[in-house]
Parts: C-alpha cells; sequence; structure tokens
C-alpha cells in the first residue's frame, strides 16, 4: 500500500508538505509547481486517500451535486457534465448528478437528501440560458449556477457571452464581405435573444452600417420559419446569422428554391454546432460553438475554490479549447465562444 511517506521519499520533500498538497491546505505554503508534482507523483503510485478518514479530519466529503432540470438527458447540453466531472476529478471530488425534469418537489427531496449525504456544494444547471430563482432548499450552501444566472444576482454564475456571440457571427460576415446582414432570432423570452441582438446591432454600427428593422426578424421555428426566411431574402440579405442550428434549414430551404448557393450567393453563420443537425447541412454550417464543456469545468473549479477557500485559476490553463473562459475571481463570468468554421460562409474576395 502506497503511503505518504512513499510519495515524499520520491518528490524529495517532507512527508507533512505531501499531507499539505494532497489535503487541498498547500494554498500560499506550497510552491505550486512541488504541489503539482506531489499530485503526479500520488497518481504514478497509485496513492489512495480514504474518504471516511479524510472527511473525519476536515469536515468535507469530497462530493459535489449537480442538479439539473434536463441536460442529463440530452446530448445536447450534456457535456456540462462532462467538464464539471472533469474538474472534480481533478481536485479528488466525486460529482453526483440528479436531474430533476424540472420537478419542484423532486429537486427539493433530491437536494434535501444529498445534503443529509454531506455534499459540500452544488452546481446548478440548466438546459439552455435563463434567469432563475435557487431553490430554498439551496439557502447555505456553496452554489455556482451553470448556464443560468441568479434572479437575485447573488450567486455565482458562469453563461456563453450571448452579446459576444452576436458580434462575433456579424463580424465574421463582415470580414466575408457581407453587407446586408440579417439576423434570423427567437422569440425574446429566451435571454440569449436580446443580447445576441445587442451583439450584432453594435457590430453593424461599428462597420458604419444602419441596423434595418425587417432584417432583424423575431422566427419561431413551429409557426414562421418559412415565411420569414423567405422574407429576409426579398430583403436582399446576402449575409445571415442564425440565433441556432434548429433555423438555418428554414433559410437552406429557401436558398434552394431561389436557385441560390450557400457559401457563394449568401453567407450564414449560425449558434450551436450541434453535430446531430450539422451533418445535415451542406455545405457544411460555419456555426459557433456554444461552451457546455467549459461552462461545467469553469463551474465546479470555481465551486471547489469557493468550499477549499483557495485560488484554482491554474487549473483553467489545462483545458484545451478555443473557448476563453473568465478568471476564476469573476462571481459573474461569461465565456468567450469559438467559431468552428465549415463552408457556409464564402470567401472574402
Amino acid at each position: 500500500m502506497v503511503t505518504m511517506k512513499d510519495i515524499a521519499l520520491k518528490t524529495g520533500v517532507s512527508t507533512a508538505t505531501v499531507s499539505r498538497v494532497l489535503n487541498g491546505k498547500d494554498q500560499g505554503r506550497i510552491k505550486p509547481e512541488i504541489a503539482r508534482e506531489v499530485r503526479h507523483q500520488a497518481e504514478v503510485l497509485g496513492y489512495t486517500i480514504n474518504p471516511i478518514a479524510r472527511g473525519l479530519r476536515t469536515n468535507r466529503s469530497h462530493m459535489i451535486g449537480l442538479i439539473s432540470d434536463a441536460i442529463a438527458t440530452t446530448p445536447y447540453a450534456g457535456r456540462i457534465i462532462l467538464g464539471a466531472q472533469d474538474a472534480a476529478r481533478a481536485f479528488g471530488y466525486l460529482l453526483t448528478v440528479v436531474n430533476t425534469g424540472d420537478d419542484a418537489e423532486l429537486e427539493h427531496e433530491q437536494i434535501t437528501m444529498m445534503r443529509r449525504y454531506g455534499v459540500d456544494g452544488f452546481l446548478y444547471a440548466t438546459m439552455y440560458n435563463q434567469i432563475r430563482t435557487l431553490p430554498d432548499a439551496l439557502d447555505g450552501c456553496a452554489t455556482v449556477m451553470v448556464d443560468a444566472e441568479d434572479a437575485d444576482g447573488q450567486c455565482p454564475s458562469i453563461g456563453p457571452d450571448e452579446w459576444g456571440i452576436g458580434k462575433d457571427a456579424t463580424n465574421r460576415l463582415l470580414a466575408a464581405g457581407c453587407t446586408r446582414i440579417a439576423y434570423f432570432g427567437c422569440p425574446p423570452v429566451l435571454i440569449a435573444q436580446p443580447r445576441r441582438l445587442a451583439g450584432y446591432e453594435a457590430a453593424l454600427d461599428h462597420a458604419g452600417i444602419a441596423p434595418e428593422n425587417r432584417l432583424a426578424l423575431t422566427v419561431d421555428e413551429n409557426v414562421n420559419g418559412a415565411q420569414r426566411a423567405a422574407t429576409v431574402f426579398d430583403a436582399g440579405a446576402d449575409g445571415i446569422f442564425c440565433f441556432n442550428d434548429v433555423r438555418v434549414r428554414f433559410i437552406y430551404e429557401e436558398a434552394e428554391r431561389r436557385g441560390l448557393h450557400i457559401g457563394q450567393d449568401v453567407s450564414v453563420v449560425s449558434v450551436d454546432n450541434f453535430e446531430l443537425l450539422a451533418g445535415f447541412f451542406e455545405p457544411r454550417l460555419t456555426s459557433i460553438e456554444l461552451p457546455h464543456y467549459e461552462m461545467g469545468y469553469w463551474g465546479a473549479c470555481k465551486l471547489i475554490s469557493m468550499i477549499e477557500g483557495r485560488d484554482l485559476s491554474d487549473a483553467l490553463d489545462t483545458v484545451v479549447t478555443d473557448a476563453v473562459m473568465p478568471d476564476l475571481s469573476v462571481d459573474h463570468g461569461h465565456i468567450r465562444c469559438a467559431i468552428i468554421e465549415k463552408e457556409s460562409v464564402r470567401q472574402a474576395s
């Protein structure tokens, strides 16, 4: 059985130093490079901590709970769980996931049960970016909201930079030479809608192009998608920013009906990079990828930093991503999303 003494001998430090690192008490006391080496050697040697004994010493279970409305049952946002799990594992925590189906009674029951098991904190995640009121059952618990914002503005949170999505998508179309850019939006019930619209308008304004009402459309894909797509083309749009990949089919279908070629006659940038849909579009769709994995990872790192009272910002540097995550010192963070280039935007001449 591997002991702390074995790790100390391997790394050339004292047993006390190893103990501080493996019990999460190294912040400000042990050099970061030494702490990393201790954790690395502990993993290489196969050292395992007795969680019950550690819990008695530290009054922590090293478990965090993830409460979700639906993400645990959808491939679409399930990467939030993967990101949170990877971050939790990196710091020796176990992630426990509960899907509530937006059932308030079930949510209260499950949170209460997890608190009885002594979880150290909670991630409260939703399937799409929205403003929510935290349930009373989370009162007094360390909590971070993921892909959601606290209605009271008190709980730390992480979500996509919706304004940046609108700005970056529009700038991409401007860079391709588009001058009449439409926004194929959604009903304003989603907080992403006005923010993406504002980013779109800001990019146009910066380029010296006045936004036109007939080019900024509200689209309900179940009611007026085809009609709105026709309106966009009638208005002479040569570039289209779609709120999400689901709405893109109306643009592709209308372009085909008119004998226009996506990526040549008209350019399209969407949001989601939803793989299950992307395979149906030809030419392949350039889309801004929502940072589900990064939100889960950042949220778990933020939560653990709150639980342990130490800065874990270095952990963000280990994530290979084109998205830009905020520092963990931020309480209400937004992640700058990456554009996944494919074939639906024409090459600038």
